[in-house]
Order: structure tokens, then sequence, then C-alpha cells
């Protein structure tokens, strides 16, 4: 492998979103530090693989996220929309995670902030509609880091 390619450790577990799209969370190694990565992946007749759609959240922000969520209802219906924490990733860049509505679904939103540029194209939006597997996955995420 190459010095700069992710290295797939463990994989914690996926959540079907629809026939030949899931998204999959796994423990990764990059240059020697180990990230949780959640990312959308799609099987179609002309491409297998992981998308664009993700992003890779250090040990400590899965600890933080995951006790957030652990607090929060679970009745995804109960769950106000609004900002359920900022977390710091490398010095400039956070993670941060909302609740809110895109395209008439509501859904976990995991976006990256870098203070020079604002919001960049690295994130994934997860729907409510998988609340419960969500929670599980970040519970399983946590006790695995």
């Amino acid at each position: 492998m190459l010095e700069g390619s992710f290295i797939l450790l463990r994989q914690l577990g996926s959540i079907d979103l629809a026939p030949g799209e899931q998204v999959r969370f796994s423990i990764d190694a990059y240059r020697g530090f180990r990230y949780v990565s959640v990312r959308r992946y799609i099987e179609t007749d002309g491409f297998s693989g992981a998308t664009r759609d993700g992003i890779t959240l250090t040990p400590e922000i899965v600890r933080a996220l995951a006790a957030r969520l652990a607090t929060l209802p679970d009745d995804p219906q109960q769950v106000v929309p609004g900002t359920l924490g900022k977390f710091a990733k490398r010095p400039g860049v956070c993670v941060v995670a909302r609740v809110g509505d895109f395209k008439g679904k509501r859904g976990l939103d995991l976006r990256q902030w870098q203070e020079e540029t604002g919001w960049t194209k690295k994130g994934i939006w997860l729907p409510m509609a998988h609340w419960h597997e969500l929670k599980e996955l970040f519970r399983v995420a946590r006790a695995a880091v």
C-alpha cells in the first residue's frame, strides 16, 4: 500500500438505503492515524464501490458524537432539528453534526467545516428513516475505537 492510501482495518456495519446503495461504517488507517469512515457505496451495472459521499471521523469525534446521539430520543419524529455539535478534527477543521431536512426528508448531516473557506464537500447525509441503525452503528464505532 502507498503511504498516502487508506487501509481498511475493520468493517463495523452497514445500512441499506436502497437496492444497490448502502452506507458503510469502518475503521481505516491513513498515514498512521486511525479513523472511522462513514461512506456511501453503490453497485450498478457500470460501477461498484465507494462514492465521494462520506466523511472520516477521529476517535475523539466518534466518542463525543456517539454520546450525544445516545441522549436523543429513540423516536426519530421526536428529534428536534438543529446543530448537535461542532467537533474539532484538526487545527482549522471541524465536523458539524446537524439534524435537518433535505428534499422533504429529515436526516443527520455530518459535514466538514474549514475556518478559512467554510463548508467543504466532505460529508454525508444519513436519513432518519434509519435512526435506530445509525445510533447503534455509532455505539459500535465508539466501542471499537
